[in-house]
């Protein structure tokens, strides 16, 4: 009898050991639940992970219970800092203790041999960030998520503000991505967001987070035509920028809206999210959706009154100091 419940215990197992086929139930779980709860096409992502595993590229584990893998958790280091990239648990396996084995075993795998002295990640579908002890907690900051929804169907046209004696608006393209990375980390500057991505406190790491957000299918595919940049009048320097990106065929999400400190309170922030909204609407999307730290009060409330709605909460999690 021992020796079956032995069995039985959930083990790790290193993602270099994992074959694509081990993961396919895994990941074909997962991608129903982004589909149901966060309304996300996940298939993208998912295909990365196909990629990576199969030419064993993809640091990580796997959590084996008996013959089967039931969850896995990957993880990046880029120079001193470490990224937890997924992590996904099968439902009739996920309990706090088998999701933390496997943050435990990818945090403890970041440290050794390495000099890695920050973690983060943005785990969407996480759950147990109130009850912990979550690994590492000695060194642990978390911050709430706030996913945000929009119905475009049904939905009312919203006013345009006048703005035109201060700035003009053009679509985004590939000419403003310099001048919107020195846009954003300068509207980053002290917020609290930049405590939760490091990449917004210096132009460099704005550079590389505009690259991820364009080139990268984590945030959903990137949509050019719903994506908007405000030029000052006069100087066409870049004050204020809204992208866009598609996470389904019909749902759109705004991966990212900005606008610079010098503009503050002009409505530029308004009139850029509701272009966005306005494209995606003409491009047959239903549905929008945006993240927020809960604790960005200004921001949220813009977006509530635009007529978002809160539709998920998730953790943003930081390790730092080890």
């Amino acid at each position: 009898m021992v020796a079956i419940v032995e069995a039985r215990e959930p083990g790790l197992v290193d993602l270099g050991q994992v074959r694509v086929r081990e993961l396919e139930g895994i990941l074909g779980e997962e991608l129903r639940r982004w589909r149901e709860l966060l309304d996300w096409d996940f298939q993208a992502s998912a295909d990365l992970v196909r990629r990576f595993v199969d030419v064993r590229g993809l640091s990580g584990y796997a959590l084996r219970v008996g013959e089967e893998l039931a969850g896995y958790c990957y993880y990046v280091v880029e120079e001193q800092k470490g990224l937890i990239g997924d992590l996904y648990v099968l439902e009739a396996h996920r309990t706090a203790e088998n999701e933390h084995r496997l943050i435990g075993a990818v945090l403890e795998a970041m440290m050794r041999g390495r000099r890695v002295r920050r973690v983060e990640s943005q785990l969407m579908l996480y759950r147990w960030a109130r009850q912990g002890p979550i690994p590492g907690s000695k060194y642990l900051s978390s911050y709430e998520r706030n996913l945000m929804v929009l119905d475009l169907e049904g939905a009312g046209a919203l006013r345009p503000r006048e703005l035109r004696e201060k700035v003009v608006f053009e679509r985004w393209t590939e000419r403003w991505q310099e001048e919107t990375a020195q846009l954003v980390a300068a509207a980053y500057r002290g917020h609290i967001d930049s405590q939760i991505n490091d990449q917004y406190r210096s132009l460099a790491g704005a550079r590389r987070f505009l690259f991820n957000i364009v080139q990268y299918p984590g945030c959903g595919t990137f949509f050019q035509p719903a994506s908007w940049v405000a030029l000052e009048r006069g100087t066409g320097r870049v004050c204020g920028a809204s992208l866009a990106s598609l996470v389904a065929k019909d749902v759109g999400h705004v991966t990212q809206i900005c606008v610079g400190p010098w503009m503050k309170g002009c409505g530029v922030g308004y009139e850029l999210l509701r272009r966005s909204l306005e494209s995606l609407g003409q491009c047959a999307a239903r549905r929008v959706s945006l993240t927020v730290t809960a604790a960005n009060q200004e921001a949220v409330r813009l977006y509530q009154r635009v007529g978002f709605r809160v539709g998920w909460q998730f953790p943003a999690l930081v390790w730092e100091g080890f």
